[in-house]
């Protein structure tokens, strides 16, 4: 699984609606229609800068899809709604959108990010746990996510990722290089952590020796 092969294209059913399609929903607020359209696009318009390996411009396309499909997403509308009107009632077609759309845009600026020369582990992990928000087993997030914690400092956690991934894609080579990285650094800090252990309990024996020696002066 190498990340300049896995960004989202939009090639689900959901994801390949037009606007013409959005108003074939049934839906009756055109705006929530032409919301969702703009967030599609945009999405659609960071792929194609992604293939172009235009980092930058792909990062801003899904980080203004995301800022355009907030005035519709009715999570984001509740925590406002005493200082906004109520936002209209979403279909369960375009409730499906706007989550893939979603779900793709986070997915895929994780990507941009890994692609980076210096990367934002954080924001990767922080991005792909919302993904995996709504779509728990989604291999490409479990896989980012667990990449990202291993940079961050937690082999465990990230472990817990990557086998989630492994199930998912269990001949997939970079899940297994990962994994194994993993594997690694939770050997090297059980054994920091049985040296710590070893040293502190060479410390309170000698501490020991040296409280009875003090207790018999005349011991040679």
């Amino acid at each position: 699984m190498q990340d300049s092969d896995v960004v989202d294209d939009g090639d689900s059913e959901a994801e390949s609606c037009s606007a013409p399609c959005l108003g074939a929903t049934g839906g009756s607020d055109s705006r929530v229609d032409s919301q969702l359209a703009d967030g599609v696009r945009l999405k659609m318009e960071g792929n194609a800068f992604y293939r172009e390996k235009n980092m930058r411009s792909a990062i801003g396309r899904y980080h203004r899809a995301l800022l355009v499909l907030r005035g519709v997403d009715s999570e984001v509308m509740a925590s406002v709604r005493g200082f906004q009107p109520d936002s209209p009632t979403l279909t369960p077609e375009q409730e499906e959108l706007l989550r893939s759309t979603q779900i793709d845009c986070y997915n895929n600026l994780a990507a941009c990010l890994l692609q980076r020369e210096v990367v934002d582990y954080a924001r990767v992990q922080e991005y792909s746990l919302k993904v995996l928000q709504w779509r728990a087993g989604d291999i490409k997030a479990l896989y980012r996510a667990g990449v990202a914690t291993l940079e961050l400092g937690d082999a465990q956690t990230a472990r817990h990722y990557l086998l989630q991934a492994s199930r998912g894609k269990p001949n997939d080579a970079s899940v297994k290089k990962q994994l194994q990285r993993v594997e690694e650094r939770l050997s090297k800090d059980y054994e920091k952590e049985k040296a710590l252990y070893k040293g502190m309990f060479n410390k309170q024996n000698q501490a020991e020796e040296e409280e009875t020696a003090g207790k018999n002066p005349n011991q040679v």
